[in-house]
């Protein structure tokens, strides 16, 4: 039971990070000139192969390709904690998804990825950028909740 909620969620959380990226891509757009460097998935990615010593022997192409692999990853692997957790609530599966894709941020930017030096903190970069982030999560939380819950009620 446990090992097909981890799996509804982890396919739930592949899938909402489509809509997610969509929404990162055209927010980013909207904002600012000085605020368009590259969004988080690309900053971490480019962290992670500075450390590993591959970022200078990949070309923007596989750049590209091994974010939207990490980043991919990353929300299966979120959607895996929210498939387990998620009935523990009885709230509807949207707002439950939400409330999950905002602690998915808040421990993402505020906790992990500075504890691990990969990202700054969400606190030291604009707020702008940090409300492009905090939005894509609520699609991907929404969207996660929707999907999993889905998933459970056809098994």
């Amino acid at each position: 039971m446990i090992g097909a909620k981890l799996l509804s969620g982890a396919l739930a959380g592949c899938i909402a990070t489509a809509p997610m990226t969509i929404v990162m891509e055209l927010l980013h757009q909207r904002l600012p000139q000085y605020e368009r460097y590259p969004l988080p998935p690309s900053e971490i990615t480019a962290e992670l192969t500075e450390e590993a010593g591959l970022n200078n022997q990949l070309s923007s192409e596989q750049h590209l390709a091994l974010t939207l692999v990490n980043h991919f990853a990353y929300g299966a692997a979120a959607g895996a904690l929210y498939g387990v957790s998620a009935e523990r609530l009885s709230t509807p599966p949207a707002v439950k998804g939400i409330g999950f894709g905002l602690i998915v941020w808040t421990v993402s930017y505020l906790g992990l990825l500075p504890a691990l030096r990969i990202l700054r903190p969400a606190t030291q970069h604009p707020a702008e950028r940090n409300l492009l982030m905090i939005a894509a999560h609520v699609v991907w939380g929404s969207v996660t909740g929707l999907i999993t819950s889905q998933l459970n009620t056809r098994s």
